[in-house]
């Protein structure tokens, strides 16, 4: 045996010896998602334990599209590629679209409920809140699509975890906030939604509700071993998502909503077949316009049928919408 082949080996034998290693951020929500992963990889026969990283996006104030991409998992990625965690988790909204050849995402757990959520003072829903009301939110999606309901609504900066949030419409200080469903359902919080958005009222983030369970892409053994945990429709909608947000060049903190469902259909003979629903939109950020677009295929080309909706906002005009209100810049970058 070569000495290099020794080393692989006893490289192997030591992984098998200790804990997996699963880096996460560390927030309540953040630990939750990861022990699932953790508590899955157990029940698989495989010890496993949280390591907590800090990134950018934890310590730093502000809104996050200022921050810039990947503010919430560079530095989950670097210690991952550093050989300091063995697998990272992420919530798959904040990777940026790129995908880094070194890092493979080797599992989509089963997606929770990807809409959005209303938390409002007494018990209101969003068509209850009067004209004025004071509503926390920092995404630009969620910002320009509540500005295109024409509620009269006040969009107020919020960030902060989600009992930072919450405690906002407790002390009076907001009337609601707009926050992910998935968010409260993971960390047993469901009691304080007031309303979940339907996707005709708000189309949520892409991939929104989602796990990313990364890897390297030169550790087969972990890739073989995380497909366990992949839910084969969640990546279907997950992968049509993205390719629309990536078709786009909008990058995560654009106003550019999406939602991919595998859903049952009928097909010329009568047959009971599953297919892929799309549909996206992008928006003015003063919710002047939104441009909407859907498409209906077969699961297995989640890419073409994400891009496919993708090239329809942009022929209806999405590209020069988002330059307009200063979302996108007015050139596209060089190609490398």
């Amino acid at each position: 045996m070569s000495t290099e082949a020794a080393s692989v080996s006893r490289d192997d034998v030591a992984r098998q010896d200790r804990p997996l290693r699963i880096g996460t951020r560390g927030s309540v929500l953040a630990t939750t998602q990861a022990g699932t992963v953790r508590d899955a990889l157990i029940a698989a026969g495989r010890p496993a334990e949280l390591v907590i990283i800090t990134t950018k996006g934890d310590v730093t104030p502000g809104p996050v599209q200022r921050i810039g991409v990947g503010v919430f998992t560079a530095e989950l990625r670097e210690a991952l590629l550093a050989g300091e965690v063995d697998v990272a988790v992420h919530s798959y909204k904040d990777l940026p679209t790129f995908q880094d050849p070194r890092l493979v995402v080797a599992a989509v757990p089963e997606r929770e409920d990807p809409r959005d959520a209303l938390v409002a003072r007494d018990g209101l829903v969003l068509g209850e809140l009067p004209p004025d009301s004071k509503v926390g939110t920092s995404a630009p999606r969620r910002r320009a699509q509540l500005a295109a309901l024409g509620l009269g609504l006040q969009i107020e900066p919020l960030r902060g975890n989600i009992d930072t949030r919450i405690g906002k419409v407790d002390s009076g200080e907001l009337d609601a906030i707009v926050i992910a469903r998935a968010g409260l359902s993971r960390i047993g919080r469901l009691d304080r939604v007031t309303e979940s958005l339907e996707p005709v009222q708000m189309l949520p983030a892409p991939s929104q509700g989602a796990l990313a369970v990364e890897c390297r892409s030169d550790d087969p053994e972990m890739i073989e071993l995380l497909a366990g945990l992949d839910h084969a429709p969640s990546r279907a909608a997950v992968v049509a998502e993205r390719s629309l947000l990536a078709e786009l060049e909008a990058g995560c903190t654009a106003p550019v909503g999406a939602i991919a469902e595998v859903v049952e259909s009928l097909d010329d003979d009568g047959r009971v077949i599953e297919e892929l629903s799309v549909r996206g939109c992008a928006a003015a950020m003063d919710g002047s316009d939104v441009l909407r677009a859907s498409a209906v295929g077969a699961p297995e080309k989640a890419e073409e049928l994400g891009r496919r909706v993708a090239r329809e906002l942009l022929d209806l005009g999405a590209r020069e919408l988002m330059v307009e209100h200063g979302v996108l810049p007015e050139t596209r970058p060089a190609d490398d």
